[in-house]
């Protein structure tokens, strides 16, 4: 299991732009197989930082949705937004319990 943690910056100013676009990736990634968990939260004390929660069953099912259409597009349209700051970090995972 594979566990993703980290965030990114989208520009104040662009965030009613990239809101749908971000609802649209997340709601797609969530019907992937192999995807257990996918979420962007954005930073109550700082508009624009968005932290991302996902959790995939293997290196496999992370390796297909970065080739599907919804990342693609997401790929495409959050750089003309001014997507940055972008940090990621992949957890490999034995052992998982949710509490």
């Amino acid at each position: 299991m594979l566990v993703v943690a980290g965030h990114f910056r989208i520009p104040a100013a662009r965030l009613d732009e990239a809101r749908p676009v971000m609802q649209a990736v997340v709601s797609a990634t969530l019907e992937e197989p192999g995807c257990l968990a996918y979420s962007y939260a954005e930073d109550v004390a700082e508009p624009g930082l968005f932290r991302v929660s996902e959790i995939w069953e293997d290196q496999a099912s992370l390796s297909r949705h970065f080739a599907t259409p919804h990342m693609q597009h997401w790929t495409n349209v959050r750089d003309r937004l001014g997507f940055c700051d972008r940090e990621i970090t992949v957890y490999s995972v034995s052992d998982f319990e949710r509490l």
